[in-house]
């Protein structure tokens, strides 16, 4: 398969980042609606997979599914653009207003699919109701009270710790979306996608958009969690998070040490006041 250079792959970003900073505002909800509903799917077919196998890695290796289809139909997934827009703000392509028009209104879009994802779900796994031991609908529960009121339990330190947790998960997460960029083919896009996607989901780190759908599950079946406890918790930190390492980890590191430059792009011969033969002129 074709590999692109680091220093494209840079160029990419920024042209990638440009583009969704421009976006009107009903491509953001409708994109952000679908790529929350999607991360929903991946979700529970992560969980489907570990009830089913008893072994939480296969899980892993299925959820990139998800993020895959959300990349390769140009959807909108609010903590790749934390590391994308940032980029075409530094290379004077886009606005930070656009950038923030970007964020809030694909994160109203995320929280809008997720929970529509979420109660769909549910009325299929308990068929109204009816099914209260479905084993998925069990674990995302307790996976609602661990990502909120376990963290609420350490206090302060629970903070940082869901903190630090959000910091490694997009990390991860901004790699997957600029490794789409570093090929042309669609099974090498795939590929290249997948392995950070893996790595962070594997680990139990904290990603804002899945959080947004498993959460709110986990309360409408009855999780012992309100409102605050989700996003003080939880959501506000691991959003926060997920920005940080965004930009810094993925976004600004690649801009500066593969943004565009000549000296970088071309072998420098050194130069030389040898004389040149009139026959070789």
């Amino acid at each position: 398969m074709t590999i692109i250079i680091p220093n494209q792959v840079v160029d990419s970003m920024i042209q990638a980042g440009e583009m969704k900073a421009k976006l009107p505002v009903k491509d953001l909800l409708i994109r952000g609606a679908l790529g929350g509903a999607l991360l929903g799917f991946g979700t529970t077919l992560a969980f489907t997979a570990e009830v089913q196998t008893g072994i939480g890695i296969i899980g892993a290796l299925l959820f990139p599914a998800a993020f895959v289809i959300i990349i390769l139909l140009g959807l909108e997934l609010v903590t790749g653009s934390f590391a994308l827009i940032p980029v075409a703000v530094m290379a004077k392509k886009a606005s930070v207003t656009q950038m923030l028009k970007n964020w809030f209104w694909v994160i109203i879009g995320h929280l809008a699919g997720a929970v529509i994802y979420a109660i769909l779900y549910i009325i299929a796994v308990t068929q109204l109701g009816q099914v209260n031991n479905h084993a998925v609908a069990v674990k995302i529960i307790a996976v609602a009270e661990t990502k909120t009121l376990g963290y609420k339990s350490l206090g302060s330190e629970g903070l940082l710790v869901v903190f630090v947790k959000a910091l490694l998960c997009n990390w991860m997460v901004t790699l997957g979306a600029v490794m789409a960029l570093t090929t042309k083919s669609v099974i090498g896009k795939i590929a290249a996608m997948w392995l950070p996607i893996v790595i962070f989901f594997a680990q139990g780190f904290e990603h804002a958009v899945v959080n947004m759908f498993v959460i709110p599950a986990g309360m409408i079946l009855g999780a012992e969690v309100n409102v605050a406890d989700w996003w003080i918790w939880n959501q506000i930190p691991v959003l926060i998070g997920n920005l940080i390492s965004g930009v810094l980890f993925t976004g600004l590191a690649l801009y500066y040490t593969h943004g565009k430059d000549d000296s970088k792009s071309h072998l420098q011969l050194p130069k030389t006041n040898v004389a040149v033969p009139s026959t070789q002129r």
